[in-house]
C-alpha cells in the first residue's frame, strides 16, 4: 500500500451537511461519476451517492480525501462496491467454506 493510500486508509470518514445546501465528506478514496443531479464517490466506509439538483462539486482534493459540493441535496446513501470490506473477505460463501 502506498504512502497516500496509507494517509487515506486512516482518516477518519465524516460527513457535514448544512441546510441540505452544502455536504463535506472526508475519507474520499475516488470520484467515480458526477453531474447536476448524482455524485458517486468510493470512501473508506464504502460507496456514497448524493442525489439533488444543481449540484457543483467545489473542493476535489483526492489526497486529502475531502469534497465540498453544495446544491440541493435530496437523499445520501451507501453502497457496497467490489472493493468493500465484505467482499474482500469473501461474503457469505468466503465464510462457509472456511
Amino acid at each position: 500500500m502506498s504512502t497516500e493510500a496509507a494517509k487515506i486508509n486512516s482518516t477518519a470518514h465524516k460527513l457535514t451537511l448544512e441546510a441540505r445546501e452544502k455536504l463535506e465528506v472526508h475519507g474520499v478514496t475516488d470520484v467515480v461519476s458526477f453531474d447536476e443531479q448524482t455524485v458517486v464517490l468510493n470512501t473508506v466506509c464504502g460507496g456514497l451517492a448524493v442525489d439533488g439538483a444543481s449540484l457543483h462539486i467545489h473542493v476535489l482534493n483526492i489526497e486529502q480525501g475531502v469534497v465540498t459540493m453544495d446544491g440541493r441535496i435530496d437523499s445520501v446513501s451507501y453502497y457496497e462496491t467490489e472493493n468493500s470490506e465484505k467482499n474482500a473477505k469473501g461474503g457469505f460463501f468466503g465464510k462457509l467454506f472456511r
